[in-house]
């Protein structure tokens, strides 16, 4: 059994940032500098686990190319963007119902101090897309023999 964490207001926070993308396509809404991650109008659904040795970040990302993610580290920030695009081949009059989400999504995580952000890797698979954070070697305290003259 899994536990899926209940968001309520996700779908109305979804619904204002397509008005706010329409609006400023539209030229009636000024778009600020780096309202990117703002205007996302999705967000997947991400796992976080810790290991001895790492943080693993799991995301699911079905139906998206892998050069339409971008994964980037910043100021001890870890952001996921990208977009899925609309199936062009097959026309919006032709579907039944439209369930899934489409369009550009942004995801930001703080990282601890311990991650070591030289080595962070990313693999994209299977729609999942899994980035590991390697803990950096902790400095371990050294006892001092006190010699008594």
């Amino acid at each position: 059994m899994t536990l899926q964490r209940l968001d309520p207001f996700r779908d109305i926070v979804n619904l204002r940032n397509q008005m706010d993308a329409l609006f400023s396509e539209m030229g009636l809404l000024p778009r600020a500098a780096g309202q990117a991650e703002a205007a996302a109008t999705w967000s997947p659904a991400v796992d976080i686990y810790e290991t001895d040795k790492e943080i693993v970040l799991k995301a699911e990302l079905p139906d998206i190319r892998q050069e339409d993610i971008r994964v980037s580290v910043d100021n001890n920030r870890l952001s996921i963007a990208g977009e899925r695009k609309f199936e062009a081949e097959v026309r919006r009059e032709n579907y039944h119902r439209i369930e899934r989400s489409y369009g550009t999504f942004a995801r930001t995580f703080t990282l601890p101090p311990t991650v070591d952000q030289d080595n962070i890797r990313a693999e994209y698979k299977q729609g999942v897309l899994t980035v590991s954070l390697p803990k950096r070697e902790v400095a371990q305290g050294k006892n001092i023999a006190i010699q008594v003259n």
